[in-house]
């Protein structure tokens, strides 16, 4: 996001982009893990990115196994990272989850 952070759920799961809810990474990563992550994934996006450009099917398939990937290690993606038994909400949209009410009253967003 440029400019402005999304909104985020009050228990710190999500974040909320164009109305549908994208599961934050695992916070228990410390610092260093998670900058070494995010480099992969920017990297993995990047050649997805290239792939495309140049019409490679071999590599876009290797080069989206390495996105998701470094969203799995992340915790975005995968097994949740909570322990509570709440479920995955991910890619819902806030409206139809038990986010409704608290995204309701957030101001409206560009």
């Amino acid at each position: 996001m440029r400019g402005t952070e999304p909104p985020v759920t009050p228990d710190g799961r999500y974040i909320v982009v164009r109305g549908r809810l994208w599961r934050k990474a695992n916070p228990a990563l410390d610092a260093e893990a998670r900058q070494t992550l995010v480099a992969d994934l920017m990297k993995a996006r990047r050649a997805v990115r290239d792939a495309v450009r140049i019409r490679d099917d071999m590599s876009l398939r290797q080069a989206r196994r390495s996105v998701n990937d470094a969203k799995v290690a992340l915790g975005e993606r995968g097994p949740v990272w909570w322990t509570d038994g709440a479920p995955d909400l991910n890619r819902r949209l806030a409206r139809n989850t038990i986010y409704a009410e608290w995204y309701a009253a957030l101001p409206e967003q560009p």
